[in-house]
């Protein structure tokens, strides 16, 4: 009881400094995100409609996996800039509102790495195993993996939300506050935890990255001319999956730098939390799909096919 009550004692006087800081800088920090956000969502949307509008897309592994990664990304953001307008606009809401948001996005930030390592392996069965490709990476076998991901990335704030729930008190959960995750884990004890199953799980996902990449770079050596052009596309997609788990895996730990360096200067970690949620949660959630998007030559023809239709036909209505 002793820490629940101290960490209420720390989260208003967390509040306080929030309401003390500068208004004009609030205003420019939430105007400059907004600006980054919406462009990407409406990015986002455009790559899930065409993903949606061609049959061969939904049928095939690994566009199938990346149109679970443009959703889970979209919500993220959704969920993000929702929240950053909370904080900034200084609204505190109910624990019992906040929570479930918390839990989601949690969710939806575990799939990201998950649905990433799928993403590897396909190409790592595709090309180290191409006559076995078309039997092992089937749609029913992708959408049973993906409700697999799903469940495991539930899992975590569930947990959480049971430790939550035995460890505190009454009052703890019916007081008003910023909805953000820490809220989840207010016992030192579960914030080491917590971080600890980060660190675990980076480290199977990284080892399962580098092992298909390893498996793809050989499977470039040995192959004849016909199929070198395949597989050094494979290895450099695999490359920019390892930038995009190098990404989450700084968000997952900015909490923790934020931390450090709220006990050193209130000002300097206003600046670093600003910059950890533009750059680690906003941008590097956008671009990596995006660039994953734009890479794939069948994927970018259809967005530009449907992009320049849409256009053409407004232009007629006009």
């Amino acid at each position: 009881m002793e820490g629940n009550s101290s960490h209420t004692e720390n989260s208003s006087d967390y509040q306080m400094q929030l309401v003390s800081a500068d208004p004009v800088r609030r205003t420019l920090s939430m105007a400059l995100i907004q600006i980054f956000v919406w462009p990407f969502i409406y990015v986002n949307v455009l790559m899930i409609f065409t993903f949606s509008r061609k049959e061969a897309f939904r049928t095939e592994t690994r566009y199938i996996l990346f149109g679970q990664t443009l959703v889970m990304d979209l919500i993220f953001l959704l969920l993000t800039d929702f929240v950053v307008i909370l904080s900034y606009n200084l609204t505190l809401m109910p624990m019992g509102f906040c929570i479930p948001l918390c839990m989601m996005m949690e969710m939806v930030t575990n799939c990201t790495p998950l649905t990433i390592t799928a993403m590897c392996v396909e190409r790592y069965v595709a090309i180290c195993m191409p006559l076995r490709h078309d039997a092992i990476s089937t749609t029913g076998r992708t959408m049973i993996l993906i409700l697999v991901i799903l469940i495991i990335s539930s899992l975590k704030p569930f947990v959480d939300l049971f430790i939550l729930v035995a460890t505190v008190s009454q009052g703890y959960l019916v007081q008003l506050t910023h909805c953000h995750y820490e809220i989840m884990t207010p016992v030192r004890w579960h914030r080491f935890m917590r971080g600890a199953f980060y660190i675990c799980s980076f480290l199977c996902i990284f080892l399962v990255e580098i092992f298909c990449y390893v498996m793809i770079v050989l499977a470039a050596q040995a192959a004849s001319s016909d199929n070198k052009k395949s597989a050094s596309k494979g290895q450099r997609t695999l490359l920019l999956h390892l930038l995009q788990l190098f990404l989450c895996t700084i968000e997952i730990i900015c909490p923790y730098i934020e931390a450090f360096v709220i006990e050193i200067d209130f000002q300097l970690y206003l600046t670093v939390r600003f910059c950890n949620v533009l750059v680690f949660n906003i941008i590097s959630r956008a671009v990596s799909p995006l660039i994953y998007g734009l890479r794939d030559e069948k994927f970018y023809a259809a967005m530009v096919y449907h992009t320049r239709c849409k256009m053409t036909q407004i232009s007629s209505e006009t």
